[in-house]
């Protein structure tokens, strides 16, 4: 079912939306040569209990298990879900940073700090019942200085992005954002991943309607006032097709080894068009 938000709903996930940009401003400092990718994942923990957040993956249903991370930490030719883990950052690497995060709780209801956040069973009670704010976003990172292939792979995603992003407008179709994705990646001659999309967003973190980042222009659902949505291409320099990791259910890597990158963001559209909720400053610089 696809609901329009309200207000009150809005400001909620405008409040975790502020919060998820502050954390990832904050990994452009952590994120570096050397650093080991776990520092990723320990920073949002920390950031979480600080200002007392739910990170809302941690227990996310899963075919073979449920999802035991704050993060998802995709690597190179990892395409998204993948899990983060002990690895030193190299030069020239490229890391996609993914979460979905509540807005900062009454510690009178909930004290986040008290939360076991490796007992994913305890975990899932509160994330799968939690129904307030939420804001879900990725972003790529260059690690050190990158090759002109990963340069060019990060600024085309980013703009496909915000190019699919500014065609959700009321009276548009689900398609305009699509085929404004699609047009523009496969122009440089990208693979634009099918397999996982964009969605709805609110009182859960995946609702209806789903969002490809492929389409026919003037196709598909009318968009409407109050609908608040998810736009975030994954973008491969080779093949579209993906793999998917048997043992856990989740990591995806480009089927052909190719680089893969993503970047996201929430918004909800208004009468004088999309408004992002998870900025981290100046569009199309952030």
């Amino acid at each position: 079912m696809i609901t329009l938000k309200s207000q009150r709903e809005i400001d909620a996930m405008d409040r975790a939306g502020d919060f998820l940009a502050s954390i990832h401003i904050g990994l452009r400092d952590i994120i570096k040569p050397g650093v080991d990718m776990w520092e990723v994942e320990e920073y949002v923990r920390r950031r979480c209990k600080e200002s007392n957040v739910l990170p809302l993956q941690i227990g996310v249903d899963g075919q073979l298990m449920d999802y035991p991370y704050a993060t998802c930490c995709a690597l190179n030719d990892e395409v998204a879900h993948s899990f983060p883990r002990h690895y030193i950052l190299k030069e020239g690497d490229l890391l996609n940073v993914d979460m979905v995060l509540s807005e900062p709780l009454d510690k009178a209801v909930l004290d986040v700090s008290k939360l076991d956040f490796d007992n994913v069973s305890e975990m899932k009670k509160h994330t799968d019942s939690y129904r307030g704010g939420l804001a879900d976003s990725c972003w790529g990172y260059a690690v050190g200085k990158v090759s002109k292939e990963v340069e060019q792979l990060m600024a085309v995603t980013k703009e496909a992005m915000y190019r699919g992003i500014e065609k959700a407008v009321i009276g548009n179709r689900i398609g305009d954002i699509g085929a404004a994705v699609q047009e523009y990646a496969e122009s440089f001659g990208y693979g634009v991943v099918r397999d996982l999309v964009g969605h709805g967003v609110g009182p859960t973190m995946h609702e209806e309607p789903m969002v490809p980042n492929y389409g026919v222009a003037g196709r598909g659902l009318r968009l409407k006032e109050g609908m608040v949505l998810t736009v975030e291409p994954m973008i491969n320099t080779g093949t579209w097709e993906i793999d998917t990791d048997l043992k856990t259910g989740w990591a995806h890597k480009t089927i052909d080894g190719g680089l893969s990158c993503q970047y996201e963001h929430q918004f909800v559209i208004t009468k004088d068009g999309p408004r992002i909720l998870t900025s981290q400053g100046e569009e199309r610089t952030y």
